[in-house]
């Protein structure tokens, strides 16, 4: 067997390259890249690997163990289901974005430091802004320089907590940090950001539907999902992330039941579901992280074939919003039926694989039987309702029956249908033999779980059959909530509001003092040092010599003569010898006097 390199290497490097090629050249190689990395994560073992020292840092950038192997398996077929799902149209932008912001992510979890994480943290902005850009669209420029800004400064926060961090003696390693002190707390709220935290996520819902329909995918799998592995590993047991995660769990879904635009609703439904993993952090428990680490591994799947199928809709027919599709079903049949696939399964139905997920979070905090953790299952428990409802239920409906829009169009590209075949193929097969695939690789190999029991089977199938006849009554009394073309209000909305405002204040207060600044040093000190050192020296000879030219009996009009014609003679640098030679006698007496009286 050959020896591994560093994951990230095998993507970044393919990334860079891509450009370069052509054609068929192109799509083979963007395919060989995420093949090389499926090879090349067979040959890792565990242990520390690939270390760099810099400074008096010693730089990690491989550490491999159950919780780096897992992400890395799941982050790994990933890319080559998303490269396989833009193939055809072989784009290098779309190519190259994918591929940087895999071996980002891959860097990420792979990293056994902080710097080396910081590092590969902020190349995962960049591969998301080109994964935006790649629309090539002008809502979509907009969207990515909001991004940009968001994750800058969300960077900017991680950086300064890692740099007071390690300055108050902390440990550069990557592993777990007390929250206690600044340092800690700046650390908390970078990740949080990437998590989109409420009141700071805002920027997910809003960027995600503006994405290429391929770079969704990876922006879908990627950065929520390192901020989640990354909690995972800092803050275990952090009692804030239980309520932060009930908060994303809950509150996302009376947006997604009210938006029109189904890859928003999909965004929203994102938000939900990492709020159930950050809750499993929050926990802190055994049980509880490899429910974390297992709904991740799930989620990346379902909600990447939710996004393929709704892109797939969107290839065709150029459409996104509710109001204007319905009746797909006859001329997309295949992607109907993927797309019903991963609502099974973001849904939690037996046998598709949220439902041997979702439960271990559940279970873990039923089990701990306080009040905190009872109201937090009651809030997860919600969830899992209103997902069915706006995720499991409201985007195949919406976009592929409904009323009959009259669109009639083309299947998927065949590589579109590969792709998300094998999404679909793996939820199932997943949700069926957990035990057999998805549970050996779990970061706590202590703890058993047993997701097929009677009674959680049919606690289940009621939940789920009771909201389904909730929608169904809701839409036959025409009380569900209309699909209508409007913008919904978030959280950002605070921020774009008093963002200009402020921006006026600082334009008046800042600018305002530049300009004061401007006339103050430029037309008046500056210009004073310059007339000094263009005439200075004129006008000190003039000042000595106007008492001699007053005893040669020089009245005013004359001496003011003598002084205009020795500017004029400094000026051209022609100054009398007699004087230079008068001067520099008078400058050795100075000289001479001063060396005296040191003496």
């Amino acid at each position: 067997m050959f020896e591994a390199i560093p994951p990230a290497a095998i993507y970044l490097l393919g990334a860079l390259l891509i450009p370069f090629l052509k054609g068929r050249t192109r799509q083979v190689f963007a395919l060989a890249i995420p093949l090389l990395g499926l090879l090349n994560y067979t040959a890792i073992t565990e242990g520390v690997h690939w270390t760099v020292s810099l400074l008096d840092f010693e730089l990690i950038l491989g550490r491999a163990d159950r919780w780096s192997m897992i992400y890395l398996n799941i982050f790994t077929v990933l890319s080559f289901i998303g490269i396989l799902y833009i193939i055809n149209d072989n784009k290098a932008l779309d190519l190259s974005a994918g591929l940087l912001y895999a071996g980002s992510a891959m860097g990420v979890v792979m990293a056994g430091d902080l710097l080396t994480l910081f590092f590969f943290w902020e190349m995962l902005t960049l591969g998301a802004v080109l994964c935006i850009l790649a629309r090539k669209t002008k809502d979509a420029g907009k969207a990515a320089y909001r991004y940009l800004l968001v994750h800058v400064f969300g960077g900017v926060i991680l950086l300064a907590g890692i740099l007071i961090h390690l300055a108050g003696g902390g440990s550069v390693a990557f592993d777990k940090i007390e929250l206690s002190g600044l340092g800690a707390w700046l650390i908390f709220l970078g990740f949080g950001i990437n998590c989109a935290w409420p009141l700071v996520g805002s920027w997910l819902t809003d960027t995600y539907p503006e994405a290429s329909i391929g770079g969704v995918i990876f922006m879908a799998t990627y950065t929520t999902k390192t901020a989640v592995y990354v909690l995972a590993r800092t803050f275990p047991g952090e009692d804030t992330l239980l309520w932060i995660g009930m908060a994303m769990a809950t509150i996302p879904i009376f947006y997604a039941v009210i938006e029109n635009d189904l890859r928003r609703v999909l965004a929203y439904s994102l938000i939900n579901q990492v709020g159930f993993m950050v809750v499993g952090v929050g926990l802190g428990t055994a049980m509880s992280l490899n429910g974390t680490a297992a709904h991740a591994y799930c989620h990346i799947l379902y909600k990447a074939l939710l996004f393929m199928s709704i892109g797939s809709v969107i290839y065709r027919t150029g459409k996104s919003k509710a109001t204007e599709l319905g009746g797909l079903y006859r001329s997309m049949p295949w992607t109907c039926v993927f797309c019903c696939i991963g609502a099974a399964s973001i849904s939690a139905f037996p046998f598709f694989s949220g439902f041997v997920s979702k439960s271990m979070i559940m279970s873990a905090a039923a089990g701990m039987g306080t009040w905190q953790t009872t109201l937090i299952w009651a809030a997860l428990l919600f969830a899992s309702a209103g997902v069915f409802h706006h995720a499991g239920i409201k985007i195949p409906f919406f976009a592929f029956f409904s009323h009959d829009s009259g669109i009639r169009c083309k299947e998927a590209p065949l590589n579109q249908l590969i792709a998300m075949g094998i999404a679909a193929f793996l939820c199932v097969f997943v949700g069926t033999f957990p035990k057999m695939f998805l549970y050996p690789m779990l970061p706590n190999s202590e703890v058993s779980y047993e997701p097929y029991t009677v009674g959680h089977v049919t606690d289940q199938y009621a939940l789920l059959l009771f909201s389904a006849l909730a929608f169904t009554l809701l839409m036959r009394a025409g009380l569900y909530p209309a699909e209508i073309r409007s913008t919904n209000v978030d959280a950002d909305y605070l921020y774009r509001r008093s963002g200009p405002f402020l921006y006026r204040i600082f334009d008046k207060v800042l600018n305002g003092a530049i300009r004061l600044a401007s006339v103050l040093f430029i037309g008046v000190i500056a210009k004073n040092v310059c007339n000094f050192f263009e005439s200075g020296a004129s006008r000190l000879a003039c000042w000595v010599l106007t008492p001699v030219w007053v005893m040669q009996g020089a009245d005013g009009k004359q001496i003011e003569d003598n002084r205009q014609a020795f500017f004029r003679i400094a000026r051209k640098g022609a100054i009398p010898i007699g004087l230079t030679a008068f001067c520099a006698v008078v400058m050795l007496g100075l000289l001479s006097l001063i060396f005296l009286l040191e003496k």
